[in-house]
């Protein structure tokens, strides 16, 4: 389709008829041929559109004053509701033929999330839309597209905006201000308004978290941070949204939020961004800046004496992590991906007029430089292609005037990642899946292969290594190369040390699977994925039986659904195989479950053997120092209720404290990260708590609290162990060796990798099985950004604990976080199917005498008594992490005068000739959500003390 041109001025229809009326083709116009209207039409093009002023609306068109009984922006009175918000969405869509509308998806209670797409209504008539969609899709696929076909793309179709706002359900007004720009686009009869229609078609999806705006709370239901979703898609809320993305590619997007104060952030962004982020999109985004500058209004840019109602830009949002609204729509899909922050304690009247300043400007830019952006759109696929080819990783670069890039991409080929199927079969098609459904072409090995040089993961080469029959492989020379690297690589190469969130995320150590790179030119016989793989490999006889290895968090899922749906199930305690009789299910039934999580069930002609598996009812600790709706209690909530199928118990303080049923009738106890050492509870309380487990229980702890409340119940020998001065662990994986001597390790290889978000530092256990240890020789490796993390070495991340018929399994990290650590989920599964009772090896080690000890002194009893008594580190950091600011020694003084305008908490340390600011963060903020580590950070740079790195 041709796009029309705008004739702009002021319509004699608007100065007429005034500010509310209807224009249509037979209002004031005689009515004549196509080719008698324009000589543009007799050429089959669209005709000009008459244009006028702002103040000309459709007045078919609810007016938002019409439907609220008040203004959006300047004049609002309230923050609109989630009903309002998608009633309003539903008459603009009955009522505007350039209004397509529908819902996205539904939250995790059930509600609804709309969207309106609007176009010129040209544009919205039956299959012109899809048209319009797959043309914008074919650009991302130079192979089969030709240049010449592609720029009359460019040149005939419009581009695709998304603005999406409220991810975080507390933050609003970017909400409110969609619905605005909903309404001038549906109903407006500007050039402004004509402009923007011809040129782009608009998706607006007002709220992506519903539930939490009811609730005024950041998360969804599960207590979900939705904007660290989004490479996982572990939420029903991101889910969709992702699948809607791909059949709407967008070339800008804007993610509409809020912040302490009363500034406005836009881009360009604060330092890091993420190297694969293709040039164009860093580019559309700095520009967009200057055009919502520009268009922003109220005091303009802050500085000096403008403190409020303005704006900034290159401070605290950065465009790193892939799990962002902004960098995955970035990194993902090719497009300006952007954050937008508005300060939340501004009138409300300000925060949705600003934001929809903010939009207005940016579909405007977008209108205006639609051609350029398609052209740039398909040189970007076209870019990836030829790197993929040569097997070239994008450079780091840096935004902000004032950095340079500290650490580069190390000068490597990478051709292709192969998935190795040895083991974890079931989170390895897991995360298959994932990537194909992010539009990235896997393939499944079909004839063994020599690979000359590889890469394997943990920081290792190899030689010669045979890529067997069933891997799977995904060349780099496809149009998503940036996608692939982003979430596959080993190390993301963080340019410049500044933290908004985590330093790693590679999926395969993530999930812990055997994987592979290759910088060789390679052509493997192999077929393209196009369906799950999975499910019953081969029938059983009448009399046999089925088994699987519970090896991966998939299996993991399907043992417990299988427990769930009442069939009986056996795991042999050497090999791990999880067996069920032939006559439990029907071998349908169980090829659909098995193939849905990507488990191989294989028939076999005897009975199932091993011991039996027992569905645990669990007890989800909500005492004190718990975060009920965040964190991993809520990831508890998600993985074990919602994936897993178990109910859950909650159990408060005063259940351990008085011996409640609520307590006494659960056989596992789940304690979750939290703020507190020993939950509350009391003498009485951790006396009981050891008894339970002494009973038969089995104790599950995670992180600071809940190995914590263990240790001052004397379930286990464990210490924490100071963090030295400048020690810092930002989100990385780390290799660690396995012990065989638990059944919780049972499934997991020997050496494995282990995600740490600063976690606590536990001293070995004396009394148990250190399940997971940090090697203390040479084999120690980790990613991402780390300083002194040799501390760490020899140390422990996992430990069971024997105590009488039960036992304690501590986590010193999360195993849950965000529901996308497969590793730590199944270790977690192993820990809730732990068998009663003490293992032999557990047993013996304990006989065991210590030389030098009395008996007295090396019996369990007292080890753990004595660790119960030993002084712990305070926990500065909640469920999240402290403030880190590292400058220069000799800037110290200069830092704390500056530090101290807003805490009074503040530590010191110095480590060579660099000093550290620690901040005490004990409700586990991120940096956005914190009241006052953005203004600190701003008001360090412009004191001129140069920031050596920032974690926040």
């Amino acid at each position: 389709m041709r796009l029309r041109t705008t004739t702009c001025g002021r319509s004699p229809y608007g100065r007429a008829l005034g500010a509310a009326v209807l224009v249509s083709a037979a209002l004031a116009l005689t009515p004549v041929s196509p080719a008698q209207a324009d000589p543009a039409a007799a050429a089959g093009k669209k005709p000009p559109a008459p244009c006028g002023d702002s103040s000309a609306h459709l007045d078919k068109v609810p007016t938002p004053e019409q439907f609220f009984g008040f203004p959006l922006g300047k004049g609002q009175p309230r923050v609109l509701t989630t009903e309002e918000i998608t009633k309003y969405v539903e008459a603009v869509g009955r009522a505007s033929d350039r209004v397509v509308t529908g819902t996205m998806a539904r939250s995790v209670s059930g509600q609804g999330l709309p969207y309106a797409i609007v176009s010129d209504a040209h544009h919205m008539v039956p299959g012109q839309l899809k048209k319009i969609t797959d043309q914008i899709r074919s650009l991302r696929d130079p192979r089969t597209l030709r240049a010449d076909k592609a720029a009359r793309i460019a040149e005939d179709s419009p581009a695709i905006v998304w603005i999406a706002g409220n991810v975080h359900g507390g933050e609003k007004s970017g909400a409110d201000a969609a619905l605005k720009t909903l309404y001038e686009l549906a109903a407006g009869l500007s050039c402004d308004v004509v402009k923007r229609n011809d040129n782009l078609v608009t998706v607006i999806v007002p709220t992506q978290n519903p539930d939490g705006r009811d609730a005024n709370r950041r998360q969804n239901d599960y207590g979900f941070d939705l904007n660290r979703d989004w490479f996982a898609r572990t939420q029903p809320e991101t889910d969709a949204k992702i699948d809607m993305l791909r059949a709407y590619p967008p070339q800008v997007f804007v993610d509409a939020h809020e912040m302490g104060g009363r500034q406005y952030f836009f881009p360009p962004n604060a330092d890091p961004i993420h190297h694969e982020i293709a040039d164009q999109p860093v580019n559309w985004i700095n520009r967009i800046g200057a055009a919502n500058a520009a268009g922003f209004g109220y005091n303009g840019a802050c500085g000096g004496a403008v403190t409020t109602e303005c704006y900034f830009n290159y401070a605290t949002y950065d465009l790193f992590y892939m799990g962002y609204g902004d960098s995955v729509p970035a990194a993902g899909f090719g497009a300006a991906g952007m954050t937008f922050e508005k300060g939340s304690t501004s009138a409300v009247e300000d925060r949705v007029q600003q934001q929809f300043n903010t939009q207005w400007a940016t579909t405007g830019w977008a209108a205006d430089n639609r051609r350029e952006v398609l052209d740039g759109y398909f040189s970007i696929w076209r870019t990836a292609l030829a790197e993929g080819a040569a097997g070239a990783l994008e450079p780091n670069e840096v935004v902000q005037p004032s950095n340079t890039v500290r650490f580069p991409v190390p000068g490597i080929t990478v051709r292709s990642y192969f998935l190795l199927p040895g083991r974890q079969i079931g989170d390895v098609r897991r995360l298959v899946d994932r990537l194909r459904a992010m539009d990235v072409e896997v393939y499944r090995v079909k004839k063994p292969v020599k690979v000359p040089t590889a890469h394997v993961f943990g920081g290792r080469t190899a030689r010669d290594v045979t890529v067997p029959e069933g891997a799977y492989w995904i060349p780099m020379d496809q149009p998503q190369k940036h996608w692939i690297q982003a979430v596959m690589g080993e190390d993301p190469y963080v340019p410049f040390p500044y933290f908004y969130d985590v330093s790693s995320w590679s999926n395969p150590l993530l999930a812990g699977v055997d994987t592979i790179t290759t910088g060789d030119m390679l052509s493997p016989k192999a077929d393209l994925v196009k369906d799950a793989d999975g499910g019953v490999a081969s029938a059983a006889p009448r009399g046999g039986s089925y088994a699987y290895p519970m090896d991966s968090a998939a299996a993991s899922e399907l043992t417990f659904r299988l427990l769930g749906a009442g069939v009986p199930l056996t795991r042999d305690t050497r090999s791990g195989l999880v067996g069920l009789p032939a006559t439990a299910m029907n071998r349908g039934e169980l090829d659909k479950l098995a193939r849905s999580l990507g488990v191989t069930v294989e028939g076999r002609a005897g009975p199932a053997s091993g011991a039996a598996l027992r569905t645990p009812d669990v007890g989800l600790f909500a005492g004190t120092g718990v975060s009920t709706t965040s964190g991993s209690y809520g990831e508890a909530r998600y993985v074990l209720g919602a994936r897993w199928g178990l109910g859950l118990t909650p159990v408060t303080t005063a259940d351990v404290n008085a011996n409640t049923p609520a307590f006494t009738g659960r056989t596992v106890l789940l304690v979750p990260d939290g703020s507190s050492s020993n939950g509350g509870l009391t003498a009485q309380g951790l006396a009981n708590l050891r008894q339970w487990v002494a009973a038969g229980g089995t104790y599950v702890g995670l992180r600071n609290e809940g190995t914590r409340v263990a240790r001052a119940a004397g379930l286990t020998s464990t210490t924490e162990k100071a963090k030295p001065t400048g020690y810092q662990v930002i989100g990385s994986h780390f290799r660690v060796d396995v012990s065989a001597g638990s059944p919780v390790a049972l499934g997991r290889p020997a050496e494995d990798f282990q995600f740490n978000n600063g976690d606590p530092i536990l001293n070995p256990s004396q009394t148990g099985v250190n399940v997971l240890t940090y090697p203390s020789g040479d084999t120690f490796w980790s990613n991402g950004y780390t300083v002194g993390a040799e501390a760490l070495k020899g140390t422990a991340s996992l430990v069971d604990e024997p105590n009488g018929a039960g036992h304690a399994v501590l986590f010193a990290y999360n195993p849950l976080f965000r529901a996308y650590n497969e590793n730590g989920i199944h270790l977690l599964a192993n820990a809730l199917l732990h068998p009663a009772g003490a293992p032999a090896a557990q047993q013996r080690a304990l006989a065991a005498p210590t030389p030098g000890q009395s008996p007295a002194q090396q019996s369990a009893e007292s080890l753990r008594a004595a660790a119960a008594k030993a002084e712990e580190p305070p926990n500065l950091g909640g469920e999240w992490r402290p403030i880190v600011i590292e400058v220069a020694g000799a800037d110290l003084a200069r830092t704390q005068a500056v530090v101290a305008r807003y805490t009074g908490a503040a530590s010191t340390a110095t480590a060579g000739d660099s000093a550290y600011v620690t901040i005490p963060n004990p409700d586990g903020l991120a940096a956005d959500e914190h009241p006052f580590v953005r203004d600190l950070v701003r008001d360090l740079g412009a004191a001129g003390i140069p920031l050596r790195s920032v974690v926040a």
